[in-house]
């Protein structure tokens, strides 16, 4: 049987991720808060963001945008989902779910 969660990011309890996903207390705070399915969202989320403004990882600046807009889209004060989102498959007409928020990647340092 899978570890619960109360998933922040959802707020409901769920099935939690195996092993922290990054090092470090962020690693940790996400493996005790944030359930695989929001984990899974903010992977999505994340490529997202690295197409769309040209994220190079090996840039260290790059990492630290990432690295905040994972803390705002798992974390922040707009990261619930909206009341009455119900995951993919698990009914619904449409069977979609809202756009997760999270809000754009803030602009490069120059």
């Amino acid at each position: 049987m899978p570890r619960m969660v109360q998933c922040e990011k959802l707020g409901r309890e769920l099935p939690g991720l195996e092993r922290p996903p990054i090092p470090g207390e962020l690693g940790q705070r996400i493996y005790e808060h944030i359930s695989q399915q929001a984990w899974d969202m903010w992977q999505e989320q994340s490529r997202l963001l690295i197409n769309h403004y040209g994220l190079n990882l090996a840039d260290p600046d790059a990492r630290q945008i990432l690295r905040q807009q994972m803390e705002e889209f798992l974390f922040g004060e707009n990261a619930r989902m909206p009341e009455g989102w119900v995951p993919e498959g698990q009914g619904g007409k449409g069977g979609g779910a809202p756009a997760a928020k999270g809000g754009g990647a803030p602009a490069r340092k120059k």
